[in-house]
C-alpha cells in the first residue's frame, strides 16, 4: 500500500532536498493541481485579456521554486506556503509592470475577504495589498504570514496552523485581527 499523498509529497520534498534529482520528477505530478488551484484562485478576478494565465503562473512559481537553494522543506504545507510565497511575488510583479499609471491621491478600495474571486482588474489593489502587508510584516510577522498563507495560499486554517506551528485558535483570532487592520489601513 502506498503512503497517504500528504506523507509521500513530504518523503519526496525531503527526498528532493538532499539531492535525488528524481524525486523532483515524481514530486512533480503531486503538487501541480494543487499549485493550478492555487494559481486560478490568485487570479479569479484578473482581465481576460491579462497576458499571465494560472498556468503561466504555476510554471513560473516552479521555476523558482527549483532554483531555491537552502530551503529545509518541513512538510507539504510548508512548500505550499512558499508556493504561495512565490505566486503573491510574481503577481505582484505583474501588476507592478501592469500599473505603470500611479493611483493618484485617490484611495483605493479592497475587499478582504476569504476569497479574491469576482475582483475586477486588480493591479492597483493587489499593490497596495501587498505594500500594506509588508507594512503588518513589520511589526507582526505572524499575523501578515496569517494572511499570505490563507489568502494568496488558499491553506486552510489547521494547514495553517501546520505551517506556522501554532493552534487553530491562534490563526483565527491573526485572521481576524489582520484582516481588520489591513482593512483600517487600506481605507486611509
Amino acid at each position: 500500500m502506498s503512503p497517504p499523498p500528504s506523507q509521500e509529497i513530504t518523503r519526496l520534498l525531503r527526498a528532493w532536498q538532499s539531492g535525488d534529482p528524481a524525486a523532483l520528477d515524481r514530486l512533480t505530478p503531486l503538487v501541480y493541481g494543487e499549485l493550478h488551484r492555487m494559481a486560478r484562485r490568485c487570479m479569479g478576478g484578473e482581465n481576460p485579456g491579462n497576458s499571465l494565465q494560472p498556468t503561466a503562473l504555476v510554471n513560473e512559481a516552479y521555476l523558482r521554486l527549483v532554483d531555491v537553494d537552502g530551503v529545509r522543506w518541513q512538510h507539504r504545507a510548508h512548500f505550499f506556503a512558499v508556493s504561495a510565497q512565490m505566486m503573491r511575488r510574481i503577481l505582484v510583479d505583474a501588476a507592478r509592470a501592469r500599473g505603470s499609471e500611479k493611483r493618484g491621491g485617490g484611495v483605493v478600495r479592497f475587499n478582504l475577504n476569504e476569497s479574491i474571486d469576482g475582483m475586477a482588474d486588480r493591479s492597483e489593489e493587489l499593490i497596495a495589498l501587498d505594500e500594506t502587508l509588508d507594512a503588518l510584516a513589520r511589526f507582526d510577522p505572524r499575523k501578515a504570514k496569517v494572511i499570505e498563507l490563507r489568502f494568496f495560499g488558499g491553506l486552510s486554517v489547521e494547514e495553517t496552523a501546520e505551517v506556522l506551528k501554532i493552534s487553530p485558535q491562534s490563526v483565527m483570532r491573526d485572521w481576524k485581527l489582520a484582516r481588520a487592520w489591513l482593512m483600517r489601513e487600506m481605507a486611509g
